[in-house]
């Protein structure tokens, strides 16, 4: 995406969310935010304007954004492999389910005999 599209982009997006932050508590009775209004006109004229002074915000955001990725992913991750993963391997193990036939056994071969013949892999596609 070319800068030009992206300052604009930006001041929009930007816009749209202190547009939602002002009127936010219109849905609750109380009285609009006007602060909020303020900064998301500047935010749209600037955007419209495709104007250089959003650049550091931007540079801002993208950083914002990749310092959060690097913390939510391994979080969100943990959880679900602590939360999700292990209990299921867990109650696996108690029941003595082997669903990867990784067991050490007595056997000269760990090789699994098919039923059906799949072919010649001549032609695999």
């Amino acid at each position: 995406m070319d800068k030009k599209n992206s300052n604009k982009s930006f001041g929009v997006l930007f816009f749209i969310v202190f547009l939602l932050i002002a009127l936010w508590p219109l849905f609750k009775g109380d009285s609009l935010r006007i602060w909020s209004l303020l900064i998301a006109v500047i935010f749209l004229v600037l955007g419209l304007l495709n104007s250089k002074i959003l650049n550091p915000f931007k540079r801002i955001w993208i950083k914002f954004g990749e310092i959060l990725g690097k913390v939510i992913a391994p979080l969100v991750l943990s959880i679900v492999y602590f939360i999700v993963i292990t209990p299921i391997g867990l109650l696996l193990r108690i029941f003595g389910k082997d669903l990867l036939g990784i067991k050490f056994l007595e056997k000269k071969s760990y090789w699994i005999k098919r039923d059906k013949d799949l072919g010649s892999m001549k032609n695999q596609f």
